[in-house]
């Protein structure tokens, strides 16, 4: 019996000195999990569930903790922004050769069309940075900041009409009714702050052609209700019936908020409905807002400095400019997903004119918002996005005017950038043919896209699902794949 002891003791090889040496260890790092992760250990709160990892439990280390996504609504042409294509200028006015459009898909606005005149930008492109990268004249700001975005050229998407592109963009299917990038976020890793949403949407209008905004790109789709965006408005009430009536005290409001809860939570208690126990935590955070959104949305303590970097419409509540300063207070402020929509890019005519408004109305504030990050310490851990839903046609629409023209959608090819948040700086990534219609080198689908978003916010696309109606659901559909090119 001794010598069976013995043997088992020298297999665990442990004494007591030991075991409470290493007890105190796990405790000390039990109790610095529950800092970091408050509900940890709360029923229901972070833990395994249907193979992924809930709230606020990463499945490896992040690059990023959140996202601003500047989605820039109609489609800015990405040959008068960051395809730099000489071959146009050559060409002007020749037509598309076949070969190259290859009897590809065209919109109902140029299909009847017997002709399709190249036409090059109107306004011309400079070298920026230390690889000389080239960038429209619309854009220089953007040209400034260059060293510290990734410029990818060949973004490609099935989608030629605003609304499914939009929606594809926004949720990784062309049809409604399914969760927001923003909403899988929240429902992966949850909020930073208790006191504000996880997901925040803002939206501003600029002076071109806008196509409308839905309340669906920032939908929750079958995901929990709270996982929803909350759409911050400009001026006084930046949220509808968030403030008390006339003669309801704060403590009058938690006590009725107290009472309505145990009332939802008795309902709950009888039915089961996951929905009740969400309007109970909505009701909660409707409260907490009441103190953290009129303060965060303060920009009077904001010095000069700040202001002059943004512009001045920094200060004219839902400008462009103002709605990029306020995305960075909310990401102080522990927001994850940031989505501001800015509308006014859709230019199927009068692109010289209409373009130079609407880079001018965004240009100096999404440079101004990577700058501001990375003087914070910040642009490191926050990835900041750029660019639209597709891009635009090489050929203008219609009768070939080479200072007056329009370009149609082109699902085939187009640009964004990216910046902070482990994606590489200075670069830029895929290349078109030199018509700059079809792809030529490492294209990015909008799964790949979605999936390398997630990567760097310490997800993995594959394991992030959903089960509904039968089937597990998840951002990504059924494929795409981490662009590991961009990837510092």
């Amino acid at each position: 019996m001794e010598l069976k002891e013995k043997i088992a003791d020298e297999k665990l090889n442990i004494n007591r000195r030991h075991f409470f040496s290493k007890l105190s260890v796990g405790l000390g790092t039990v109790a610095l999990g529950s800092l970091m992760i408050p509900d940890l250990f709360k029923r229901g709160g972070a833990g395994i569930e249907e193979g992924m990892l809930k709230v606020g439990i990463p499945h490896f280390a992040p690059k990023a903790k959140r996202i601003i996504y500047l989605f820039q609504a109609g489609a800015p042409s990405q040959f008068e922004s960051f395809d730099y294509k000489p071959l146009l200028r050559e060409r002007m006015g020749e037509d598309l050769p076949e070969s190259i459009r290859n009897g590809q898909r065209l919109t109902g606005m140029t299909a009847s069309q017997d002709s399709f005149p190249l036409v090059a930008p109107f306004s011309g492109f400079k070298q920026y940075g230390q690889n000389g990268t080239w960038i429209n004249d619309y854009f220089p700001y953007t040209g400034k900041i260059v060293d510290e975005i990734c410029i990818i050229n060949s973004m490609h998407t099935e989608a030629i009409n605003h609304d499914p592109a939009i929606t594809f963009f926004q949720t990784g299917n062309q049809n409604s009714g399914r969760p927001s990038m923003g909403s899988w976020m929240s429902y992966g890793l949850g909020s930073e702050n208790k006191n504000l949403p996880a997901f925040v949407v803002l939206t501003s209008r600029g002076k071109g052609n806008s196509q409308g905004l839905y309340s669906k790109l920032w939908s929750s789709g079958f995901l929990n209700s709270k996982h929803q965006g909350v759409l911050l408005r400009s001026g006084k009430d930046p949220v509808l019936y968030l403030n008390d009536p006339a003669g309801v005290s704060r403590e009058d409001k938690r006590v009725i908020i107290d009472k309505i809860a145990e009332l939802n939570d008795q309902h709950y208690k009888q039915t089961g409905d996951e929905e009740i126990k969400s309007r109970i935590a909505q009701y909660e955070m409707a409260f907490r807002m009441q103190m953290s959104v009129p303060e965060v949305m303060d920009i009077k303590k904001e010095p000069e400095s700040i202001i002059k970097m943004y512009g001045a419409e920094a200060l004219i509540p839902g400008t462009f400019a103002a709605n990029c300063l306020q995305a960075r207070r909310l990401a102080e402020n522990g927001v994850r997903f940031i989505q501001l929509y800015h509308q006014g890019w859709d230019q199927h005519g009068n692109l010289p004119g209409e373009m130079s408004m609407q880079a001018l109305d965004v240009d100096q504030a999404s440079a101004a918002l990577v700058l501001d990050l990375k003087q914070r310490g910040m642009l490191d851990d926050t990835l900041v996005i750029w660019g639209g839903e597709f891009g635009r046609t090489n050929y203008c629409q219609g009768r070939f005017r080479p200072d007056n023209y329009g370009r149609d959608h082109h699902p085939r090819s187009f640009s964004i950038w990216m910046a902070g948040g482990g994606v590489k700086k200075g670069i830029t990534y895929g290349q078109t043919d030199e018509f700059g219609y079809n792809i030529v080198k490492d294209p990015v689908h909008i799964n790949d896209f979605h999936a390398t978003l997630l990567h760097l916010m310490g997800v993995n696309h594959e394991h992030l699902t959903y089960k509904y109606q039968g089937r597990r659901f998840r951002l990504t559909d059924v494929a795409g794949n981490v662009v590991k090119g961009i990837l510092a």
